[in-house]
């Protein structure tokens, strides 16, 4: 693929400072500054240009395809993604009714507690009543 050697050392005055991008000897990109493009530069000596545009062409294609596989990976996580969402707000709303619904049985159930405590207090009252009536005679 691409290797950053070239002809001149480690940069140059030609490349202000930086290595060319190199996809084949005689063929070389480097990047513009603040711009998309890329531009080429032609070793007439080494050069064939039909062969580097059908490996250019090649290379596009492989990164079409790499681009379009990154981008349904990327909708097939987002939907996996909003789907546990959703079954995470289920199950908060599923949590929160289970949690108001024992609430109102433990305020039921406490109710009866009490009201079972004071059947209890009045039974004994009543049982120690007859009692101290039995024995005083």
């Amino acid at each position: 693929m691409a290797s950053s050697s070239h002809r001149g050392g480690a940069g140059g005055p030609f490349y202000g400072g930086a290595a060319p991008y190199r996809s084949r000897e005689g063929l070389s990109t480097r990047p513009v500054a603040g711009s998309d493009e890329i531009q080429l530069r032609i070793d007439p000596v080494n050069a064939d240009l039909d062969d580097e545009i059908t490996g250019l062409r090649s290379q596009v294609k492989q990164l079409r395809n790499v681009a379009q596989e990154i981008h349904s990976e990327a909708s097939f996580q987002k939907d996996f993604l909003d789907q546990l969402q959703m079954t995470l707000i289920k199950a908060q709303a599923g949590v929160k009714n289970n949690m108001r619904r024992l609430n109102k049985s433990i305020v039921k159930h406490g109710s009866n507690h009490i009201m079972h405590v004071v059947l209890f207090a009045l039974f004994l009252f009543f049982i120690l009543y007859m009692w101290s009536k039995m024995f005083r005679r």
